[in-house]
C-alpha cells in the first residue's frame, strides 16, 4: 500500500514540474530522470514498512522540567518594570518561540539594563533556545544578573537549573549548595531548593570523600592547597 502512495506522489511531482512549473521541453527528460533516480534510491534503501521508533530524550532528575514561570517563587518582582517583558517572553517560550522570547528580554534590557530579573529571564530564554543546555551566552546573562545584585537568589537558582537540565549535575550541586547555605530559613524558595538539591544528590549517587590533607597532591612538597 505504501508504494502506491509513493508512486502517486512521484506522478504528482512530475506533473507539477512539467505543467505547473512550465518547464521547458528540453529540460523535461532530465527532470523526469531525477525523479526516477530518487525512486530507485528509495527502493534500495528505504524501509517504509518498519514501525516508527521515537528517540528517547536524555534522562534528567525528576522535577527539573517545570515551566520557569512556576519556579520564580518570590525571586522576581511581579509588578516592577520587568514584569511586562517577562510576561511577553514567557508567552513566546510557552509556544516554542524561544528566539523571540530571548529577543523580547533583550529589548527590555535596552530600557532597564540593570534589572536583575530581566538578566535572569534572558539566561533562562537562551538556555531554552539552546535545547536546555547552558550555553556561553546563557552563562553570561546569569553572570550579569549576579553582578548587579550578588545577594539575589534568582541568578544562582536558575543557573543551577540550567546546569542540571544540561546534564552538569555536579556543577548544579555546587551552585545550589552555596545558595542554600546563604538562604534564610524562612525564604520562600528554600523548600523548593532543598527538594531539588536532594533529587540532584540522589541522582549523583555516593560521592567519594576528599583525600586527607597529608595525602593531597602537593602536600609532601609543601605546596599550599
Amino acid at each position: 500500500m505504501i508504494w502506491l502512495w509513493v508512486l502517486l506522489v512521484a506522478g504528482l511531482t512530475i506533473g507539477g514540474i512539467f505543467w505547473l512549473g512550465k518547464l521547458p521541453a528540453a529540460a523535461r527528460p532530465l527532470a523526469g530522470a531525477a525523479v526516477m533516480l530518487g525512486l530507485a534510491g528509495y527502493a534500495l534503501q528505504g524501509s517504509p514498512s518498519l514501525a516508527g521508533k521515537p528517540v528517547a530524550a536524555p534522562e534528567e532528575p525528576e522535577g527539573f522540567g517545570e515551566a520557569l514561570t512556576d519556579q520564580r517563587q518570590g525571586m522576581a518582582d511581579r509588578f516592577g518594570p520587568a514584569a511586562q517583558w517577562l510576561g511577553m517572553s514567557d508567552g513566546f517560550a510557552r509556544t516554542g518561540k524561544t528566539e523571540l522570547a530571548a529577543q523580547t528580554l533583550e529589548k527590555g534590557l535596552q530600557k532597564y539594563p540593570d534589572n536583575v530579573d530581566l538578566w535572569v529571564g534572558l539566561g533562562n530564554a537562551l538556555a531554552a533556545h539552546g535545547g536546555g543546555m547552558m550555553s556561553p551566552a546563557a552563562a553570561l546573562a546569569f553572570d550579569e544578573a549576579a553582578k548587579r545584585d550578588p545577594s539575589h537568589p534568582a541568578p544562582p537558582f536558575f543557573a543551577g537549573l540550567a546546569l542540571a537540565q544540561g546534564g552538569d549535575l555536579k556543577g548544579a550541586e555546587a551552585v545550589w549548595s552555596e545558595l542554600l547555605a546563604r538562604s534564610p530559613a524562612d525564604a520562600p524558595w528554600r523548600a523548593d531548593l532543598e527538594m531539588r538539591l536532594g533529587q540532584l544528590r540522589q541522582a549523583l549517587g555516593p560521592q567519594l570523600p576528599p583525600p586527607p590533607a597529608d595525602d593531597a597532591p602537593g602536600a609532601a612538597a609543601g605546596v599550599p592547597n
